[in-house]
């Protein structure tokens, strides 16, 4: 391999780790088409991406750790619940009829998106994380459906995780940064039951990761920088971009 190409793959990583810094959303969404796009089977451009997000997640929560915006125990509450979750959505994937679910769910992130992007969004030095009052009791919920989603729809837990720690009423940048932390957790265990089922092309994971990390640093900075209002609204894009997706490949369009 040559270093123009090399330097591609190490471009593309770290154009994905920003994006995925970014909104607290793993990556998955965009290295799954992007391996594909090169050649690998979806099954272990699945399995890759999975690997793949750790590295990010990981790289995110450190850089987030460090600006002091993850709020630890909520994520570890997402978590907890997101990994029987996921399970519980991918057994359910043989029984359920996954395009009507994928266009029905796509329509409700759409509306969700659209409700992120109307939202008025608080800078977080006018709020000490600290101070903001979330129901314990719930989040574990949130974290339940975030990994059903994940688990049966194929979808990063970030894309629930944000909206719901938002609509609890933790600010963007807090919600994005602990999101980050919480899918450690997930792809974690995702990327451990693939490997052993041999869905992991460690070939591709250390052409990617190396940007990933790197660029997953990046957009943690970017985030820091960038006001609430254009955070949340650049989220919302990004969800409905995902949405819009979703509601087409469930209508069978063939969609990266």
């Amino acid at each position: 391999m040559g270093a123009l190409e090399y330097g591609g793959y190490f471009g593309v990583g770290i154009l994905i780790g920003i994006l995925a810094a970014m909104f607290g959303l793993g990556g998955g969404f965009l290295i799954v088409p992007t391996l594909n796009f090169l050649g690998v089977e979806i099954h272990h451009a699945v399995g890759t991406s999975s690997a793949a997000v750790v590295f990010t997640s990981l790289s995110s929560a450190i850089a987030y750790h460090r600006q002091r915006r993850i709020h630890y125990k909520a994520g570890l509450l997402l978590a907890s619940t997101a990994v029987p979750g996921a399970y519980m959505g991918a057994w359910a994937t043989s029984y359920i009829s996954l395009s009507q679910l994928k266009v029905i769910f796509g329509l409700v992130l759409l509306l969700v998106s659209i409700k992120i992007y109307r939202k008025k969004s608080v800078e977080p030095q006018e709020v000490r994380l600290e101070e903001v009052e979330l129901d314990y009791r719930i989040i574990p919920v949130g974290g339940f459906i975030a990994g059903i989603a994940s688990g049966l729809l194929g979808i990063g837990g970030g894309a629930i995780n944000v909206p719901f720690l938002t609509a609890m009423g933790l600010p963007i940048h807090y919600a994005v940064a602990t999101s980050s932390f919480a899918i450690i957790f997930t792809a974690t265990s995702g990327a451990l039951k693939h490997y052993a089922m041999g869905n992991v092309e460690v070939k591709w994971l250390l052409l990617l990761v190396p940007g990933l990390i790197i660029g997953a640093q990046l957009g943690a900075k970017i985030a820091k920088r960038t006001k609430a209002s254009s955070l949340g609204k650049a989220f919302a894009v990004v969800l409905a971009l995902l949405a819009v997706r979703m509601v087409l490949k469930g209508l069978g369009f063939a969609v990266p």
